[in-house]
């Protein structure tokens, strides 16, 4: 009885200690500044279709100092990975290269049941856990496809543990005008900047940052 006693102890005091870490980490991150000695190692979650079209151009409007760029595609995702080695192309001579394309399982599918969802976006969290290990980018940049969903989770594990404080940026997808999406819903909790490009979403959302149009 004693030893069953003392095992519920310790584990409501991991419990405790993970929420005390997790506050840490999401509340205090907005000290974090990682460009103060040098470039920004970002980690860019690209969709499919407008997701990605989005993605990129917000990372063409960024400067050379976001370097290495590591992007995330899903692995049913036959589009983008030609569109990132376009913009990839079209940098100065001495950027160009300085960047990484990874795949990851799709966490949904379209018209996929949520109860299936479920399974699937653990699957996908099991491979971006080592995937965001072992890359440890200073910025997760994402827009909204599930899959950065537990890309941003296995960033802020990361935090979690005492490994690296990662910045998890969200920017809302321009065709959220009232509502969130699903993905939105979820990081608006978690992430350290939430953009939305639309002041109905700010009133919404007070956390949120709008600075119009981005893109």
């Amino acid at each position: 009885m004693a030893a069953l006693l003392g095992v519920f102890c310790g584990f409501i005091l991991v419990i405790v200690l993970f929420i005390l870490r997790l506050f840490i980490v999401v509340r205090k991150g907005s000290g974090c500044r990682p460009g103060k000695k040098g470039s920004v190692s970002v980690l860019v979650v690209a969709g499919s279709g407008g997701h990605t079209t989005e993605i990129l151009r917000l990372m063409g409007s960024l400067s050379e100092s976001y370097c290495p760029r590591h992007y995330v595609v899903a692995d049913t995702d036959k589009m983008s990975e030609d569109k990132i080695r376009t913009l990839e192309a079209s940098k100065k001579q001495h950027d160009q290269g300085n960047f990484t394309i990874h795949r990851v399982p799709r966490s949904r599918e379209v018209c996929q049941s949520w109860s299936s969802s479920v399974v699937t976006t653990m699957n996908a969290f099991l491979y971006s856990l080592p995937l965001v290990f072992n890359l440890q980018p200073d910025v997760v940049l994402c827009n909204g496809p599930g899959t950065c969903v537990p890309l941003c989770l296995a960033g802020l594990l990361l935090g979690i543990l005492g490994a690296k404080k990662i910045l998890i940026v969200y920017v809302e997808s321009i065709c959220r005008v009232e509502r969130l999406s699903l993905s939105g819903k979820i990081l608006y909790h978690f992430s350290d900047y939430f953009f939305v490009q639309w002041p109905s979403l700010k009133d919404r959302y007070p956390k949120s940052i709008y600075l119009g149009r981005v893109v």
